[in-house]
């Protein structure tokens, strides 16, 4: 059957891809068809055809499969956020087992260590205790915000997105509100002109604590105190500040943040450990699941009280404290001086004397460490950005030699990669347990316990 760009076909998906898209083959050429699940018969047209294989846009739905829900948001086939929102849940898990498992095989070489089952959420909506909503204006000239529609910086106008907090949507509905009524302009990104750029909420879900910060493009934001007013009457409001960035750049946050009323920080807890975040911390987004998160963590490093740990990219200290609850010292490394100031104070404020924290790249802080002070560790944790551990990183870790080490991933193409390095130098991956941080999106955290094997 001979398929050409624009004609509409028939296919049923048989796969699905690592971006959630689902993957049907006619005649053995396989087609990858974004918004269609596992087991639906579709109607697509062809949009784009490669030598073996190529992309068809969904048309409509002939037969839903079995694992086909109706999903809450209404703009979860714009938005580039909900991957996998109209796909059940329990289902959701299983993709993200196989994902993992697959890159394991496929990247590693690791074809028979098992996956242990996902640690899903009990309840996948609402769970992100932080949101950055970018603010503009649409053809008419309304003032509008929610997210980027998939691959694109055009702004789906939705106050009500189903995974951030609830309470995000009486803080947008005020500040738009505030805008209209006080003639303040929201910014273009075409032109470097307007006012306000982006809101960013964070919700402490253990102390109801919230916090906005404005981000402007400019130092002052007129009439202020309108909006503070209006942002008081919301219970639970605790800081209310701005951050300057007058960039023409895709960060959101500029490096000047600014109280204009409240704390400049918020606090929260996971599990027993109190935190102080600011508008510049990084902070997990699903404190629930965090915690489910770093107790596997925990658990796999095996402490019994004698052990110095290296805990690597450890940001605020958010693992850091966690296992220093159970180890003799914890020393963390992190290259941005505010996360270790933060990890320090985190530190203090829940009495923990034995974390020690250096800012520095981990790739030189802990060779340095090891080679010119005799730093030996125990147990060393890596928690690395997408891209993975460095490899000098990884040849410091072989050559210290400790008895364990715990993975932290949230790009399991990486970590199968760093695996095969670690395995081939004298580990073995002892368990693989995925963890659902991320609930309707393709995105998940994974630890693996490595154990060093006697040579």
């Amino acid at each position: 059957m001979k398929i050409n760009k624009n004609d509409v076909f028939t296919i049923t998906i048989e796969d699905m891809g690592t971006e959630g898209e689902g993957i049907g083959k006619i005649d053995g050429f396989t087609w990858f068809i974004k918004d269609a699940v596992i087991g639906d018969m579709v109607e697509v047209k062809a949009m784009k055809l490669k030598k073996n294989y190529g992309y068809a846009r969904l048309v409509s739905v002939l037969k839903e499969s079995k694992y086909r829900v109706h999903p809450k948001c209404e703009f979860h086939r714009q938005c580039g956020g909900c991957q996998l929102q109209a796909l059940d849940y329990k289902q959701q898990l299983l993709f993200k087992q196989n994902k993992v498992s697959n890159n394991l095989k496929r990247i590693g070489g690791f074809e028979n260590l098992e996956v242990l089952p996902v640690i899903g959420m009990d309840k996948p909506y609402f769970y992100r205790n932080k949101a950055q909503f970018p603010i503009r204006q649409d053809k008419e000239g309304n003032i509008i915000t929610g997210f980027y529609a998939g691959r694109s910086h055009n702004v789906i106008a939705n106050t009500k997105c189903y995974l951030g907090a609830e309470i995000n949507e009486v803080i947008l509905i005020k500040l738009i509100e505030f805008m209209r009524e006080n003639h303040i302009t929201a910014y273009q990104e075409e032109t470097g002109k307007g006012l306000i750029r982006h809101v960013l909420i964070r919700v402490g879900f253990t102390t109801k604590e919230i916090m906005v910060c404005i981000v402007i493009n400019d130092n002052q934001l007129p009439k202020s105190e309108r909006l503070v007013e209006a942002l008081q009457e919301i219970a639970g409001m605790t800081s209310i500040s701005i951050s300057i960035n007058k960039e023409n750049t895709n960060v959101i946050l500029g490096n000047t943040v600014r109280t204009l009323w409240g704390q400049d920080y918020i606090t929260d807890y996971i599990g027993e450990v109190k935190y102080q975040i600011s508008p510049l911390s990084f902070y997990q987004v699903n404190p629930v699941q965090t915690q489910k998160l770093y107790q596997t963590a925990l658990s796999f490093a095996g402490l019994n009280g004698s052990e110095t740990v290296w805990d690597l990219y450890c940001g605020i200290g958010t693992i850091s404290l966690f296992l220093a609850q159970k180890a003799k010292k914890v020393m963390g490394v992190e290259i941005l001086p505010d996360a270790i100031e933060d990890a320090k104070n985190n530190a203090k404020i829940n009495g923990i004397f034995n974390a020690e924290f250096f800012v520095g790249k981990a790739e030189e802080v802990l060779p340095r460490k090891y080679k010119e002070d005799g730093e030996h560790a125990q147990v060393i944790v890596v928690d690395p950005p997408r891209k993975g551990c460095d490899q000098v990183l990884l040849d410091t870790i072989i050559e210290m030699n400790p008895k364990r080490v715990v993975y932290v991933s949230c790009d399991s193409a990486t970590l199968a990669r760093d695996l095969r390095y670690l395995c081939d130098r004298g580990y073995d991956v002892k368990k693989v347990q995925p963890v659902d941080m991320f609930g309707h999106t393709v995105h998940v955290e994974t630890v693996c316990c490595l154990q060093r094997v006697n040579m």
